[in-house]
């Protein structure tokens, strides 16, 4: 048995791994998918959010489940785990990287993103205070292209604002993560993230920890069964 601690992207919350965790669990895996600083029960302001308030949500997810523990992150969800494998790396016994920003030290989110021709948000978010929020209706493509109609509907709905600050700050990592083992999954079909750049991304870790789904960016909707089975592969499973 393994243990998943499911972190989600940019203007989600722990909601969007709905389909996957039974699929896990159906698998013998045990996983949780928290909420993020700044949504769900969480009401502190956004400007008060650092990256390492969301490295620590995913610290004390690990721990609640039982250490050490899987970490996948989606998307932006890439930095939260990396820099809880740097700041606790006990809880931390891979990283895996879906579709996500694989950091660099000392480089921000931000910094990553505009440094592509196409940022992911580019023409789809709009500045909300202290963070940001897509724009509703702009995500049908960039998201959800390959997700069943009703589905789309109930993960526009679930999107949420998301604070700036975790994305603006440059990530401080070192011997811990780089000592961590990760995997990245690449989806070829991804609208948000370029693939290529995912494969750049990729390059970072052994070729035996890379894969590619023919998917768009959010497979925890558009197929949970074949994300589940992946993940239980990286886990060791047969």
């Amino acid at each position: 048995m393994a243990r998943f601690v499911l972190i989600h992207g940019a203007c989600h919350d722990g909601r969007c791994w709905h389909r996957v965790i039974p699929e896990l669990e159906a698998r013998g895996h045990a996983a949780v998918a928290p909420d993020l600083p700044g949504r769900g029960a969480d009401p502190r302001p956004h400007g008060d959010i650092t990256l390492d308030d969301y490295a620590q949500t995913v610290i004390d997810a690990a721990t609640d489940l039982g250490t050490p523990a899987i970490l996948v992150g989606h998307s932006a969800g890439g930095f939260a785990i990396s820099r809880a494998a740097e700041l606790a790396p006990e809880v931390a016994q891979r990283l895996v990287y879906l579709c996500a920003f694989l950091p660099r030290d000392g480089h921000s989110l931000v910094q990553m993103a505009d440094s592509w021709p196409q940022p992911p948000l580019k023409g789809i978010a709009r500045r909300q205070g202290d963070g940001y929020e897509v724009d509703t209706g702009a995500d049908d493509l960039r998201f959800y292209h390959d997700v069943p109609e009703d589905l789309r509907r109930v993960a526009q709905a679930n999107l949420v604002p998301e604070p700036m600050a975790p994305h603006a700050a440059p990530i401080r990592l070192g011997p811990n993560w780089q000592n961590t083992p990760r995997s990245y999954i690449r989806c070829t079909q991804d609208l948000t993230i370029a693939p290529a750049h995912q494969a750049e991304m990729a390059a970072d870790c052994d070729p035996k920890d890379r894969y590619d789904m023919p998917t768009g960016h959010s497979p925890f909707l558009s197929d949970p069964r074949g994300l589940a089975a992946l993940l239980h592969q990286i886990a060791g499973g047969h």
